[in-house]
């Protein structure tokens, strides 16, 4: 069995122990599992479910190239993706989905990604990156020779109010792990964290939220929702303290506050009475990022933010980050999508084997140059 599970793994490029527990390994480590125990089926039809949302670009290019063997061998696929470039890279014929409807479906070969785009969000959708037009304020949040020993080293950094700060690098670089411990998540052995100019000690998420810290996780499902509760009282859930009135929760207070967050969101949703677990992927992130705008979140960290969104989602969460730091919010961004780092940072902070390698300015950023940065390259010399 073992023999087996290394083969298909193998077969994958992924360099996985398989006798760790999954719950042990990365989102983007359980991701190649899944795929690796599909192929082990030796089934006439694989359905993939954005098998490459959490995964990096050399191991999307090893699944493809599975994908295209296993099609020579007779093996049909149905690709479910929102990454518009995969569709026309593995995909021979496209059907586009709106609303539980399938509204269109042509030959790859005869569409353009323009069309596809109109088709899903059933509108023009402009430029898919919206205009940044940023106003910094002071350093909201700096952190200083941040350090746990294995897991991330001397990482220094500040982002500004009304910033994006992107982060960016490989699957297992550390980003993650860098923001998890500046919420309180996970641990941190040396360094120093700065909230509005004074050192803080954060030992729990608690702590970063009464320092008007947010973190949006990676992972929705099991950290970043309650599933089985309500809309209403995971969107509540971290500005609760500030309805209650002689120990008593006031119920009027919260629904309209919950109401108003929906609309500005635009949470599809019969009410806000329905369970988080029976959205869409793109309403439930929808619903995480309310919770924590509704905390009144002073340094918001968005972790794999537009991670499973359809195209039209994606867009008004980018024009909701405009709009947040327009009101002074930094926002630190962690992205494995580059055109999104691109798109929508103003700097970026690359990071290499728990490091930060470079931090540049956007304008002056290319694919080529973050990449050469995340494999462990430097900064030319004339930066």
């Amino acid at each position: 069995m073992v023999a087996q599970a290394n083969k298909y793994l193998g077969q994958l490029g992924a360099d996985i122990d398989v006798t760790q527990p999954i719950a042990s390994l990365s989102v983007g480590r359980q991701q190649m599992i899944e795929i690796a125990k599909s192929l082990m089926t030796d089934a006439k039809i694989i359905i993939m479910d954005e098998p490459t949302a959490a995964l990096t670009e050399k191991e999307i290019n090893q699944l493809f190239s599975v994908v295209n063997r296993l099609k020579e061998q007779g093996v049909g696929f149905i690709y479910i993706s929102h990454r518009m470039e995969e569709i026309f890279e593995i995909a021979d014929k496209v059907t586009v989905m709106r609303d539980g409807i399938s509204v269109q479906e042509y030959a790859t070969a005869d569409v353009t990604m323009t069309q596809l785009v109109r088709d899903m969000v059933g509108r023009e959708i402009g430029d898919f990156y919206p205009d940044r037009h940023p106003k910094f304020g002071d350093v909201a949040l700096q952190v200083e020779h941040l350090t746990e020993k294995g897991v991330f080293n001397d990482v220094s950094f500040s982002v500004r109010e009304g910033e994006i700060l992107a982060f960016s690098g490989l699957m297992g670089a550390g980003r993650t792990e860098i923001m998890r411990a500046i919420f309180g998540i996970d641990h941190y052995s040396d360094g120093q964290v700065i909230v509005d100019g004074k050192p803080v000690k954060i030992h729990t998420p608690s702590q970063a939220i009464a320092h008007n810290i947010g973190f949006l996780t990676e992972n929705r499902k099991d950290e970043g929702l309650i599933l089985e509760d309500s809309l209403h009282d995971n969107i509540v859930l971290p500005s609760i303290n500030g309805f209650v009135k002689h120990g008593i929760v006031d119920d009027k207070a919260t629904d309209e506050f919950v109401d108003m967050l929906m609309k500005r969101l635009t949470v599809k949703a019969m009410d806000s009475s329905v369970t988080a677990g029976s959205l869409s992927g793109g309403n439930q992130q929808k619903v995480v990022l309310a919770k924590w705008v509704g905390s009144g979140s002073k340094v918001l960290i968005l972790d794999e933010p537009t991670r499973g969104v359809d195209v039209g989602a994606k867009r008004e969460i980018y024009d909701l980050m405009n709009e947040l730091t327009d009101r002074n919010v930094a926002i630190i961004m962690i992205s494995s999508d580059l055109p999104e780092v691109l798109g929508m940072s103003d700097r970026i902070a690359v990071v290499y084997e728990g490091q930060i390698t470079g931090i540049v300015d956007t304008a002056d950023a290319t694919q080529e140059s973050v990449m050469m940065l995340a494999t462990g390259g430097k900064k030319d010399a004339t930066d």
